[in-house]
């Protein structure tokens, strides 16, 4: 009977999944720090990396999705003569849900059975950081993080939505944890190791709902 109800589950996730092909909303919680009132004149940026980060594919993918949500926050990428540095995180973990869809534990013949993870109660916590620095000085002037947890599986789609929330309201945006939700519209990504960020809120859809959140405890 588990073995049934896991499939009925995964059936009903991966129903679930492809009812949203069109687009979803994301819910997203954003945590901003920032000293920028407006953009100064000509403001260029470059991106930064950790020695960590230099050389992997994972870093110039997430540099290639939140350079377009850059763009749209009014900063202009130029390499040569940058004002700002930009450093950009994006991370993915695969968590056991406390969803009800199957998967679950509970006692039998043989004792208590610990929790299964299957496709179903499979969900994804999802992470974007951005700190912005000058670089005369090397005071970082703004900070953002923008996290959430979901069973959507392509994680280039809620990486490239996370940065457009965590740069909502830039440079100057409310303090304090707030909810950003926004209306995702899947792209059909060609194969390769960095890809273009997807449209998280074209001029056509609402904007970002933003509203304040409690402090989260992480």
């Amino acid at each position: 009977m588990r073995s049934l109800s896991c499939l009925a589950a995964v059936a009903i996730v991966a129903a679930t999944l492809g009812g949203c092909a069109s687009s979803y909303r994301l819910d997203s919680t954003v945590q901003t720090f920032s000293s920028l009132v407006t953009l100064p004149p000509q403001p260029t940026y470059r991106f930064e990396r950790l020695p960590s980060q230099a050389n992997t594919v994972e870093q110039a993918r997430a540099e290639a999705l939140a350079d377009p949500v850059l763009r749209r926050a009014g900063l202009r990428r130029d390499d040569a003569a940058p004002r700002f540095s930009v450093q950009v995180v994006a991370r993915t973990q695969p968590v056991l849900s406390a969803s009800p869809l199957g998967g679950g534990s509970g006692w039998g013949w043989w004792g208590y059975w610990p929790p299964i993870q299957t496709a179903a109660n499979t969900a994804y916590q999802r992470e974007v950081d951005v700190v912005v620095r000058e670089i005369a000085g090397g005071r970082v002037v703004f900070e953002s993080k923008a996290w959430s947890e979901n069973f959507y599986l392509n994680s280039d789609e809620v990486h490239g939505a996370l940065f457009e929330a965590a740069l909502t309201g830039f440079p100057n945006p409310p303090p304090g944890p707030r909810l950003v939700n926004l209306q995702v519209h899947p792209v059909a990504l060609p194969p390769g190791p960095v890809q273009p960020a997807p449209v998280a809120a074209p001029s056509s859809a609402p904007p970002p709902m933003v509203q304040p959140a409690a402090p989260v405890t992480r």
